[in-house]
């Protein structure tokens, strides 16, 4: 036995890697990112912005002009505190962290795998309750499974990450209120979604709200935030780690997300895509496409695997699943601008003849 064997927590040798998959020439739809870089009229001033960058010195800890920004890009009302993140997984991390050894931490399934990941990473117990054949919360099994489980933390997708729906607002509300858990709304697609719960922050003392700029043009710039309470962020601010949102970063979402006029246009493009995308998909017998408030689509398909390997070799990544996953017969298709989307659609047409 090797010395890191003998060395490493037993469990985390039982965990695989959060999986990242070889995108170099390939069209890639597979991670719900934004098509849209820089506008180039804003390339030059964007440049010599970041240039005025300080980053021989340690960033503002506490992102003062870059809260500022978040706060009116996202309409975040001046009652509420924001907590930034190295995306927003790190603000999971911390939620984790927050909790006692052992404590439990509940989500649905299928969501996204780093509520469960980060539980085992942090000594924690996870539970996900299942969703309903249409992707749909239960509520009278989830608030049973909840009081009779007692969650410390319950992760909420709204939407959904992978299957794209938004879950009934008024059966979130109910599930808020019938647990003394803190509640996470994942919020990560918001800009895609009708509706949010922000405003419902100051309803609900055990609430908080989890945004990204990922999905809006900058994931490389790796931004979360977390929206809450003063009393909740001032607390959980003790267990960020200082200096964590870098000067490039800070500089670079500054500058960027100044421009909400062009953030608004774009994510109505791919709204409008979305749409089209829909509809040229459902046109395919063999395929059926689940409703999204996303920038992507989750499709069924008998032969996923089959269509997935087809799709590499004609130079398009999309995101496909294990074939022991529960989601083995799925695939999940970001949503891109509309020569992109026609390639895809062209290559799909090519497949099934």
């Amino acid at each position: 036995m090797t010395f890191i064997e003998q060395w490493l927590r037993s469990d985390i040798k039982s965990i695989n890697a959060y999986h990242v998959p070889d995108s170099k020439n390939l069209l890639k739809l597979d991670a719900m990112e934004s098509p849209f870089g820089v506008p180039s009229d804003l390339k030059e001033d964007f440049l010599n912005y970041i240039d005025k960058a300080k980053i021989n010195r340690y960033p503002d800890a506490d992102s003062t002009q870059l809260k500022s920004t978040l706060r009116n890009l996202m309409e975040v009302p001046k009652e509420f505190e924001i907590l930034l993140g190295n995306g927003s997984d790190e603000l999971i991390q911390l939620l984790a962290l927050a909790c006692n050894e052992g404590d439990l931490v509940m989500s649905f399934e299928p969501s996204f795998v780093m509520y469960e990941m980060v539980s085992k990473y942090a000594h924690l117990k996870y539970h996900g309750i299942k969703l309903d054949s249409n992707f749909d919360i239960n509520l009278s099994e989830s608030i049973a499974a909840i009081n009779s489980k007692n969650p410390k933390l319950i992760f909420i997708a709204y939407p959904n990450n992978p299957t794209g729906n938004a879950f009934d607002y008024d059966a979130i509300r109910e599930i808020i209120r019938s647990t003394d858990a803190l509640v996470v709304l994942d919020e990560a697609y918001y800009a895609y979604s009708d509706r949010s719960f922000l405003s419902e922050i100051s309803n609900f003392s055990n609430l908080v709200v989890l945004r990204t700029i990922s999905k809006i043009g900058f994931a490389g710039l790796r931004l979360g935030l977390l929206i809450g309470s003063k009393e909740t962020i001032i607390q959980l601010n003790k267990l960020r780690l200082p200096y964590n949102i870098n000067v490039l970063t800070q500089a670079s979402a500054n500058f960027l997300l100044q421009d909400k006029q062009g953030i608004l246009n774009n994510a109505q493009i791919l709204i409008d895509e979305r749409h089209r995308l829909f509809e040229e998909l459902s046109s395919f017998s063999q395929l059926k496409v689940y409703p999204s408030q996303t920038n992507f689509l989750l499709v069924r398909c008998d032969d996923a695997q089959s269509l997935h390997s087809y799709l590499i070799e004609n130079g398009i990544l999309i995101k496909g699943f294990s074939s022991d996953s529960s989601l083995s017969e799925f695939i999940r298709i970001s949503v891109s601008e509309p020569s992109e989307n026609n390639t895809l659609i062209e290559a799909m047409r090519d497949y099934y003849g």
